[in-house]
């Protein structure tokens, strides 16, 4: 077990102070400015507002569309991110426990969507999408976001899935449990640590994401939270108060769900770091 003096955990200590108040600034700014007027924006920037103004919310959520932009960002990113596990364990499973021809080749083919960002390959997925007649649907956009996840969701899932002792699944054999009873009920729940880390990644990536709801999305009725705010952003320039309050309300589901999962999160980091 490594051991740290109390000199080096002091200075850890102090910089890891700093590191948070770099960090969590600029949001607490933008918190307390989403309650203050325009006049208290200019002359008190980094004061707590005099009043509370919950009106800044409520007119933002109006006038940013941000009621079905809420729903279309949870329907597309709770289905993306499911279709991601799904696969990507299945995959996973099948690659770690399996001896096949072509096995290896098929990992690194997968592997290798981790060396090139998926947005260089835009204009085929938009050629792609738009023969399907899956332009301007949240079938369109879930579908690229499962397809732009799997390579990193197998590459972590099969890591752990490698650290699963075969005797395991070997007594359970022996007692008649079937390939997909092995695989969802003892691999599945051995490797939730790996399952929380791909799903909380994949949540940041596809609720923050901007550039392909900017591509396939056309329709407001569709639009996703950033691009909700963007429209926002440009309609309302100068109305700073509005835009910290729509700002808020766009990142909360992260932090609220950032939060309950935090926990689980670094379990799972660690334990992939000791893999």
């Amino acid at each position: 077990m490594l051991r740290i003096n109390l000199t080096t955990r002091i200075i850890l200590f102090l910089l890891l102070v700093l590191y948070f108040i770099i960090v969590a600034t600029p949001f607490g700014v933008l918190f307390i400015n989403s309650f203050k007027s325009m006049r208290e924006i200019y002359l008190e920037p980094f004061q707590l507002p005099g009043e509370f103004n919950l009106s800044n919310y409520t007119e933002a959520w109006d006038e940013a569309n941000l009621g079905p932009a809420y729903l279309n960002s949870l329907i597309v990113s709770l289905v993306a991110i499911s279709g991601i596990l799904l696969f990507s364990s299945m995959l996973a499973y099948m690659i770690s426990r399996y001896r096949f021809k072509f096995r290896r080749f098929i990992y690194i083919y997968i592997i290798m969507g981790l060396a090139l960002p998926a947005r260089l390959a835009i204009i085929p997925i938009y050629v792609t999408l738009n023969r399907l007649n899956l332009l301007d649907t949240r079938i369109g956009l879930i579908l690229v976001y499962m397809s732009t996840g799997l390579a990193f969701a197998t590459f972590i899932m099969k890591s752990f899935m490698d650290g699963i002792p075969v005797e395991i699944e070997e007594s359970a054999k022996m007692d008649g449990a079937t390939p997909w009873t092995i695989y969802w009920k003892i691999a599945l729940p051995l490797t939730q640590p790996a399952l929380v880390v791909v799903g909380l990644v994949n949540f940041v990536n596809v609720w923050n994401d901007f550039f392909f709801p900017l591509i396939i999305i056309s329709s407001r009725s569709k639009e996703t939270v950033p691009l909700a705010v963007s429209v926002f952003f440009g309609e309302y320039s100068n109305q700073w108060h509005l835009i910290a309050a729509a700002l808020t309300m766009s990142v909360i589901p992260i932090m609220i769900i950032f939060f309950i999962f935090s926990k689980r999160f670094i379990a799972g980091i660690t334990q992939g770091a000791i893999k």
